[in-house]
């Protein structure tokens, strides 16, 4: 079935506390969403964002972020009062967050609605702390050792924490009682809310896309407590380390910086962690969008003290092996295999046994010399794939498109037919769900007509991860116009029976609420 989706993520929602939540910021949205014939709401990573703020580099692959707890929820259910959190300052700007202010106040903020839960916990508490403890009692260990030692990474640890010992948890836990609690608490908190939006979300027909990293961070609890995960040396020193060489996005490559796994190690143990992974995060989503798939086919690696990613090594990964295993432990999965990048023929072959939909990118195909890129232009993407214009890693089409040169401005405009420059963001959004793909996605920003300042990332930078509506910015009008191009080429939520009047009836008409999505 045809369908057409919205990339936001959570921080970048509008709302009066910094970033944005999983409260009534969220349900808007989804209401907005359902409203216009929306069927699918892509998100970023949700776990704890680390070095440089990054979804992509959390120090957990299963904790949940605590900065996407609506406070306002919270009050509501009597863990704050007002006054603890309405009169703060939560931001510099309205349209960017504010992460060192985020830092300093909203976790002592949480603490405290941590500590009185923790004074008359719910009957569900229990269930919560016993279902996630193969993850949840490392990961509030290692989160209360960091904060006794300043925040500071595990590889700087004493000794004796600095490499993770089963037999001493339990002493350690003793140690830091209070502090893993309270972490253990509000993961609590964070997952009670989770689970109510998405709820809320599949109530109004809109299905979350979610993302998972291939990677973890360096310092994560992961690579603290499973060294034997990754290719580390008996001291939990990392070997080599994982890069992306010189492409489009950087001329010297991305230096990630993540352990890289063992996979010699993961086949052995019948890839237990991974299909642990998958299933927990495929439990979280409706549809899971498995970040660098490219590299379970071969991945990319340089010394651990190397200065950029010029100089690297390409090792084979598992290949489809993963998957098929994967399929027989826990059965097909709603996966879409982010498939950019260096496409060799192994890659190709790994792609179409595993049957996973591709991404197809736009900005990545509209150029004057079209040979290389002609799989990025919409006459060619297969229907099992989903079409972007441009993802979050992307400029928005109006970045994107003043930094081209003269004659691709010019390529641009002829594909598009398009010569009026102030209409060129809707044009290109009207050729790409006009494509063949059966899913479509759109930026936010890209509806909005917004140009390179409210870009979510450029990769291999810091600074990125801020942006932000800001109340009302993303109005009706916008989004009825987006409705009007998903009806147009036929991506509306499917046609359904209405029992009560015996015929079809067409999910765009509004009267209709229990539109099948």
């Amino acid at each position: 079935m045809r369908k057409s989706g919205v990339m936001l993520h959570i921080t970048s929602l509008p709302g009066p506390y910094g970033i944005g939540s999983m409260g009534q910021p969220a349900r808007d949205f989804i209401d907005l969403l359902e409203r216009n014939g929306q069927s699918i709401w892509q998100i970023l990573p949700i776990n704890p964002t680390g070095y440089g703020d990054s979804p992509y580099a959390s120090n957990s692959t299963f904790a949940g972020n605590p900065y996407l707890i609506d406070l306002d929820q919270l009050a509501f259910d009597g863990l704050l009062q007002w006054h603890e959190f309405q009169h703060e300052q939560w931001y510099t700007y309205p349209d960017r967050v504010d992460f060192p202010i985020l830092a300093s106040k909203r976790m002592n903020i949480l603490k405290t609605a941590a500590w009185r839960l923790l004074q008359n916990p719910p009957a569900d508490y229990q269930r919560f702390l016993m279902a996630n403890r193969d993850w949840l009692d490392d990961y509030a260990l290692f989160m209360a050792i960091k904060q006794a030692h300043g925040g500071s990474a595990w590889r700087d640890w004493p000794q004796e924490y600095k490499v993770y010992d089963r037999k001493k948890t339990a002493e350690w836990t003793e140690r830091f009682r209070n502090e893993v609690d309270m972490c253990k608490a509000i993961q609590f908190l964070f997952f009670r809310q989770w689970n109510a939006m998405k709820q809320y979300a599949n109530d109004h027909h809109v299905e979350i896309l979610g993302d998972i990293p291939i990677y973890v961070a360096m310092d994560s609890v992961d690579a603290w407590s499973h060294p034997e995960l990754f290719l580390m040396d008996e001291q939990s020193n990392p070997t080599v380390v994982a890069a992306v060489p010189p492409d489009a996005f950087s001329a010297e490559g991305q230096l990630w910086g993540n352990p890289v796994y063992d996979w010699a190690y993961h086949k052995k143990t019948g890839y237990h962690w991974w299909i642990r992974r998958i299933q927990r995060m495929a439990n979280l989503y409706d549809i899971l969008r498995i970040d660098h798939f490219r590299g379970f086919d071969s991945f990319y690696t340089v010394e651990t003290d190397a200065p950029n990613a010029l100089h690297g090594t390409w090792r084979k990964g598992p290949g489809a092996d993963l998957f098929r295993e994967m399929k027989k432990a826990i059965g097909q999965q709603n996966i879409i295999a982010e498939d950019l990048g260096i496409l060799t023929p192994s890659v190709e072959k790994m792609l179409e046994e595993v049957g996973y939909p591709g991404m197809k990118v736009l900005e990545f195909g509209l150029f004057t010399n079209t040979t290389e890129g002609q799989e990025y232009l919409p006459f060619s993407y297969p229907v099992n794939s989903v079409g972007y214009a441009g993802t979050h890693d992307n400029d928005t089409i109006y970045g994107w498109f003043n930094g081209l040169s003269r004659e691709d401005k010019e390529y641009v405009r002829e594909y598009l037919d398009s010569w009026d420059d102030s209409k060129l963001n809707w044009k290109m959004l009207s050729t790409l769900l006009a494509s063949p793909s059966d899913t479509t996605i759109v930026m936010v920003q890209d509806l909005l007509g917004l140009g390179s300042e409210s870009r979510m990332n450029k990769p291999g930078e810091l600074g990125s991860w801020q942006w932000r509506l800001t109340p009302g910015q993303l109005n009706e009008d916008t989004m009825r116009h987006l409705r009007y191009l998903t009806r147009v080429y036929r991506r509306l939520p499917e046609q359904r029976i209405d029992p009560r009047k015996k015929n079809v009836v067409d999910a765009e008409i509004e009267s209709v609420t229990d539109v099948q999505g």
